[in-house]
């Protein structure tokens, strides 16, 4: 069985009734969430619904011609599989693991009844949809109007958001990809973030050395998506 504790660094699991709590318990699964797992497919039908606990998911959007676009990410604050109760049972983006990492599992028809009781829970998911809603509009606002430099600095925020720390393993080709532009655009973005002194970034790895100043270059989207976290999910475990 699960353990509490650990499930409580996700902060949609954290925020459930101790009642509630205790009958997922046995239902939670610990799923290791290595880089480049493919949790499901554009167009095929979802089994689980998934809860990061260290790991972050992409969602991606991906041409016919393989071009691809990130929409959103999703770590230890939310779920990956929000088509599954919404009652789409499929979507058109591909969701998968861009910082490798943990956490857990739930089954499909399980998380589809416990949505279903108009409890607690489901008022918890659709304010967490909410929030996911205005990441994603935000995203396409930001690709068509801001400058590379500032959607990576978006990005690189919204990704140490979902992680304990302040470092990403990630390399430009990942970056590239996943904000739709070719790698020598990221490549050039990132030294002038890193020329700023904002960041260190060597053989993958990319260090936040001044929080704040990233925050100042990035565009207003990255403060616009984090209000609204902030506003619909608590921060605080539920009693």
């Amino acid at each position: 069985m699960a353990s509490s504790s650990e499930i409580k660094l996700n902060r949609l699991l954290a925020a459930l009734p101790d009642a509630q709590l205790k009958a997922w318990l046995p239902h939670l699964e610990l799923f290791e969430m290595p880089l480049g797992e493919v949790l499901y497919e554009s167009g095929k039908v979802e089994h689980y619904v998934y809860f990061p606990t260290s790991s972050i998911v992409s969602l991606l959007y991906v041409m016919k011609n393989g071009d691809s676009a990130e929409i959103a990410v999703v770590g230890n604050e939310g779920i990956v599989g929000i088509a599954l109760f919404m009652g789409g049972n499929t979507t058109p983006s591909r969701a998968v693991v861009q910082s490798g990492g943990k956490g857990y599992r739930l089954k499909a028809k399980f998380m589809k009844d416990e949505f279903d009781k108009a409890g607690p829970v489901t008022n918890l998911l659709l304010r967490y949809t909410q929030a996911l809603i205005t990441q994603m509009s935000q995203t396409a606002v930001c690709n068509r109007h801001h400058s590379l430099d500032e959607q990576l600095c978006r990005w690189l925020l919204l990704s140490l958001d979902r992680l304990p720390g302040n470092e990403l393993v990630m390399t430009q080709e990942l970056i590239a990809n996943m904000l739709g532009v070719r790698r020598v655009g990221v490549t050039e973005a990132a030294l002038k973030v890193q020329e700023a002194g904002l960041i260190s970034y060597a053989r993958g790895r990319i260090k936040v050395l001044d929080r704040k100043g990233l925050e100042q270059r990035s565009c207003e989207c990255y403060q616009v998506v984090k209000d609204e976290y902030d506003r619909l999910l608590p921060m605080e475990m539920a009693g």
